[in-house]
């Protein structure tokens, strides 16, 4: 069983930035789509943004110019860089990967394997 490990939540301000970073350690990392979700407090879960492992990239329009969906395949880490965050990207954040799948796919709950979740709060 692969065991997805996400870093770098925690609580900022309005305005502030954060760098979430998902260590996948599964072979073949570079035959794998990886993307984020998230889930606030009363909601469902929400894609947010993924990243083919040809290296093309989606997000949903609400992190468009905020967040940065990157990966390293050598090191078998996805990294979500969020710049001007707001109170509403409030949640808690989940890494996916899926092998051999489209973007689409994953967007829609194709996914192999989740991370455990990392916390971003954004205090206004």
């Amino acid at each position: 069983q692969v065991q997805l490990d996400e870093s770098g939540g925690g609580l900022v301000q309005a305005g502030d930035s954060l760098r979430l970073s998902c260590a996948a350690p599964v072979g073949s990392f570079n035959t794998y789509t990886a993307g984020w979700f998230r889930q606030a407090p009363g909601k469902d879960r929400e894609f947010v943004a993924a990243i083919h492992w040809t290296g093309v990239t989606h997000y949903v329009d609400f992190v468009k110019e905020r967040f940065t969906i990157s990966r390293d395949n050598a090191k078998m880490v996805v990294t979500l860089s969020m710049n001007s965050l707001k109170p509403e990207d409030t949640a808690s954040y989940y890494c996916a990967i899926s092998r051999l799948k489209s973007i689409q796919a994953l967007e829609t709950g194709g996914v192999d394997y989740w991370g455990h979740g990392t916390q971003v709060i954004v205090s206004s």
